[in-house]
């Protein structure tokens, strides 16, 4: 049987940042995953370019973003290692990055410069990495744990699990992190998609299917809770970063609310148009401010015909709620299937802020998805998946 100091389940983000840290320490580490590379659903992000992190992750408006049953938790490794250690990282491999919009940075080139990176730093730590090579067993003993993985027994003084949430199955996405939590005695806070497509009952739907594709800037809210960014129409219902957003703050039987033309008075919009262009249909004028498609649907469910120029500002009231106040209740989600990430997780009552470790299991830590800490679109689950795994490599 193998010993190493740390067994790292889950070549991820963060376990492989565990693995860099604790390899730097001198551990000797092992980090195994069943999948047939690493860092799969580090490729796949951004489009393809990795969005690796937000500049603004750990200010005092980001920090807000990271949602949890204890939002506070997140924040002591959120401050110990910050967008800016892992911007120096990326810059002293020499990959240029560019930022979008909203603090979001992104590779210009392909997202593999960023796995080729934490490989070549896994390497250079003396990180042993176990690829389709999966957990069949765990238990706890005197010294560390016994694991039986599908190809071979090893032993650790330290288990770090890293095995992220439910969220994209088709890329290898299991329950094992949950099952291991349980299995140990800790908790496991209620798990659903977030960051994921919003769908409709079919009465709702129906009108909308022949916007597929049909895109528009909105403010989406949820309660209180609302974001400004793109809005896209599917044939299952609403996408976009916008309805991602909100999708984490969303639950079955709420409304949202959309406003289709942020920043614009609509009300003196329509009676600059009734001035200027009396002889127009109300579908023309909304046509100047949101895609034809959708401008002409809008004015079919309002049903108003005639000229513009004989409109009342009460007819105008209509218009304007129908643009500025869109209420739609969605029935559910598109699932884990094309959910970005896990909401919930591993109960942070049962860890470590400072070390990820499990309380009343020494020697066992969780990290990045796995836990109960999500956030927002955008690189902040990249952030909190390299603060984590830095956590504990330092620790364990």
């Amino acid at each position: 049987m193998s010993h190493y100091d740390i067994v790292i389940l889950g070549a991820g983000a963060a376990g492989m940042m565990a693995a860099i840290e604790a390899g730097k320490r001198g551990r000797k580490v092992l980090i195994v995953d069943h999948a047939a590379d690493p860092g799969e659903k580090i490729r796949i992000s951004g489009g393809g370019r990795c969005n690796f992190t937000n500049v603004n992750a750990t200010t005092a408006t980001g920090r807000e973003r990271f949602l949890s049953q204890n939002p506070r938790f997140a924040l002591s490794a959120l401050a110990r290692y910050t967008p800016e250690h892992f911007i120096a990282l990326v810059r002293s491999y020499g990959i240029a990055f560019h930022e979008k919009t909203l603090g979001q940075l992104f590779c210009d080139g392909p997202s593999t410069q960023i796995i080729n990176l934490l490989v070549q730093e896994m390497a250079g730590a003396g990180v042993t990495l176990k690829l389709r090579s999966s957990l069949e067993r765990a238990e706890k003993t005197e010294a560390g744990f016994a694991l039986v993985l599908s190809d071979q027994a090893v032993s650790c003084e330290k288990l770090i699990v890293a095995t992220g949430g439910k969220s994209i199955p088709k890329m290898g996405a299991t329950s094992l992190g949950y099952q291991l939590a349980a299995q140990f005695g800790l908790r496991v806070t209620e798990t659903r998609p977030a960051l994921v497509p919003l769908t409709f009952a079919e009465q709702v739907l129906e009108p909308l299917r022949e916007l597929s594709g049909v895109s528009t800037n909105a403010v989406v809210s949820h309660g209180k809770t609302r974001f400004e960014e793109a809005l896209l129409f599917t044939h299952r219902g609403l996408s976009g970063p916008a309805i991602l957003q909100v999708s984490s703050y969303w639950r079955e039987g709420d409304a949202i609310a959309i406003d289709l033309v942020p920043g614009l008075d609509m009300l003196a919009a329509l009676r600059q148009a009734r001035k200027a262009t009396p002889k127009l249909a109300i579908q023309t004028v909304l046509a100047s401010h949101l895609p034809k498609r959708l401008a002409q649907l809008i004015g079919e469910e309002l049903d108003l015909p005639g000229m513009i120029g004989d409109f009342s500002d009460a007819k105008f009231e209509k218009v304007v709620a129908a643009v500025k106040a869109w209420t739609l209740k969605p029935v559910g989600s598109e699932g884990y299937r094309t959910a970005e990430v896990t909401l919930g997780g591993i109960d942070t009552r049962d860890l470590d802020s400072k070390t990820m470790e499990a309380r009343q299991v020494p020697g066992l830590h969780f990290i990045g998805e796995v836990v109960d800490v999500t956030g927002w679109l955008g690189g902040y689950n990249f952030q909190w998946a390299w603060a984590s795994g830095f956590a504990a490599g330092q620790a364990a």
